[in-house]
């Protein structure tokens, strides 16, 4: 039957840690160690990247750039990424086991589309050994996917290419692209599911972009709300999701849509094109 079979969910900023703050902290750390203060926006900007990926991305902003210049006398080369992330993965492991949390509608979700007889996968710009820590503790609290798969799976080489998603639809016996829905938080995520030729979905609320925790967002005005709601799922479609969702909660219904897209034979944007 021409319908969805199996979601692909990330991690981090999407089904658990709001806002995805393990990892941001400890980029603004290793940069300040080195000597360079980066924004938050700036390290947010490549999240959903295998790490060492993202720590490159950085050191090429043209800001950041220029200061590693003016600081040490030369541009950053592969050394200094590899020294950086060298820091980077013991400083996000010592802390990693309090950022597992299932974000609110998560669990519920989940337990709503297995019923409906999907298949839940995912991926992830964390290590394999990243996810060890993640992946049970995660699941003390209540969530857990049938698969997962993370860079190391690929031969290192992680988001917005697609193969983490071909790896769970094989392992999944997920039939084609299009009977495919993933769902993440970040550009590189819906960069992911647009180049698997997947339904790519971005979901607003507790994402790495809109990049608030949940304390600063329940405290925020209901205008403030739909203002930052709106200008992140503006983001997420201008690098071309299919749908944004506000909340995990919508998915279900979501899927519902998109099976009824199915039966009238058309398929996601990226393979339209």
């Amino acid at each position: 039957m021409n319908k969805v079979e199996g979601v692909i969910f990330d991690w981090a900023g999407t089904t658990v840690d709001f806002g995805c703050f393990a990892p941001v902290n400890v980029f603004v750390d290793i940069f300040k160690n080195a000597g360079i203060d980066v924004t938050m926006e700036e390290a947010r900007g490549p999240m959903g990247m295998l790490k060492i990926d993202h720590i490159r991305a950085m050191l090429s902003m043209p800001r950041i750039a220029a200061l590693w210049e003016e600081k040490y006398g030369r541009p950053f080369n592969e050394q200094d990424v590899e020294n950086l992330y060298a820091e980077f993965e013991p400083a996000l492991m010592a802390s990693l086991v309090d950022y597992t949390n299932p974000i609110p509608g998560v669990v519920e979700t989940v337990e709503a589309l297995r019923k409906q007889e999907l298949k839940i996968g995912s991926t992830t710009g964390y290590t394999a050994n990243m996810m060890d820590v993640v992946v049970p503790q995660a699941l003390k609290n209540g969530y857990g996917p049938d698969y997962y798969v993370t860079p190391d799976d690929t031969d290192s080489i992680g988001r917005p290419y697609p193969y983490m998603i071909y790896r769970n639809m094989e392992r999944l016996k997920l039939s084609a692209p299009w009977k495919v829905v993933k769902v993440g938080d970040t550009i590189s995520d819906i960069k992911e599911g647009v180049n698997a030729g997947v339904w790519s979905v971005g979901v607003v609320v507790g994402s790495s972009e809109m990049g608030l925790s949940l304390d600063e967002y329940n405290a925020l005005t209901q205008s403030d709300k739909e203002t930052i709601i709106a200008r992140t799922a503006r983001t997420f479609r201008q690098n071309g999701a299919d749908f944004t969702i506000q909340t995990m909660r919508e998915l279900p219904e979501l899927i519902e849509t998109i099976n009824n897209h199915l039966s009238e034979g058309k398929r996601p944007h990226s393979m339209q094109e």
